[in-house]
């Protein structure tokens, strides 16, 4: 064996040990979490609260030039409420998360109730395959027991992005996947649509989180979106009306600390019937007002509003 392929077989060796290392500790850590109790869950939330606020200030500058643009209207003090509930929800949000890995069945369809949901199944039992829209609204990683809900013989996924992180992208993976929904990456998406609608005749629900800051070469279509002028991802939409799908919106009501109440409703009758970008202008209009009534369960700490003016 040449020196040059010692050398590589040594880093892949290592990489690998590095990876595996990373991954093992952190799927501990996380199942350590899952398995404390909900009480106990979130007094350790509280504690939390203080030291990732006032001391490590995790992107509280975001979080503020967010707010204060996106509300306008609201006073300091406002601001600064709305601020600190934010950061209080993160937090029980990242412990609730960890539960994926044990929480049973029975207990996350007590814990998130989808309302409404005869809806889908309806269409999925006509054969008719279903986009559903959704945002950084409430606990979106619960969002993945949905499948629980639906029709058994309908294909489930839900997109997503690749982290770059790779142990913590595999752990994520198989938190999302473990109530029955298949992660699909985002640049695989038509691919993935395409063989599930041409194999065994069996519609298909998708889950689309579509208010992530496009790339700006990818930047198709603009909306005013709390108080910005926001460029937007249209290939949900794109995806929808080309393969013929059904399109649904998902909002989300917090009941209570560890419960959720999601409403499904029709996002379009017939979304091929739309002209350009309207269905992702539906989509935009629906998530703001939910955000409007409850703005600290949505995800304020990602720069969604770069390059994107004031109104």
């Amino acid at each position: 064996m040449s020196a040059m392929k010692k050398i590589k077989c040594l880093n892949d060796a290592t990489s690998f040990l590095h990876f595996g290392i990373q991954y093992y500790a952190i799927f501990s850590l996380i199942k350590i979490i899952s398995h404390i109790p909900f009480g106990m869950l979130y007094a350790l939330s509280d504690i939390l609260f203080y030291p990732f606020y006032f001391i490590i200030r995790y992107r509280r500058k975001m979080v503020r030039k967010n707010l204060t643009e996106s509300f306008p209207n609201k006073s300091a003090d406002e601001i600064m409420h709305i601020e600190k509930a934010f950061y209080h929800f993160f937090i029980d949000m990242i412990l609730e998360s960890c539960k994926l890995i044990s929480i049973t069945p029975e207990d996350i369809r007590r814990r998130m109730k989808f309302a409404n949901i005869e809806i889908a199944n309806k269409m999925l039992a006509e054969g008719k395959s279903v986009s559903v829209f959704l945002g950084h609204y409430g606990n979106w990683e619960w969002m993945s027991s949905i499948g629980l809900w639906l029709h058994k013989d309908a294909i489930k996924a839900q997109i997503y992005h690749k982290l770059r992180n790779k142990p913590m992208d595999k752990i994520m993976k198989k938190l999302r996947e473990r109530m029955g929904n298949k992660c699909v990456e985002m640049y695989k998406t038509a691919r993935f649509i395409a063989n599930a609608t041409n194999t065994g005749n069996k519609p298909c629900i998708i889950g689309f989180i579509a208010d992530q800051s496009p790339k700006k070469r990818e930047v198709k279509h603009f909306i005013q979106f709390l108080n910005h002028k926001t460029p937007v991802l249209t290939g949900t939409e794109k995806a929808t009306k080309h393969y013929g799908f059904n399109a649904i919106f998902i909002s989300t009501r917090r009941v209570k600390r560890g419960y959720y109440e999601c409403e499904i409703s029709s996002l379009h009758d017939n979304p091929k019937s739309l002209p350009d970008y309207e269905l992702t202008n539906l989509y935009f209009r629906r998530l703001e007002h939910e955000i409007q009534q409850h703005p600290e369960l949505y995800l304020w700490t990602h720069n969604r509003f770069k390059h994107t003016p004031v109104l």
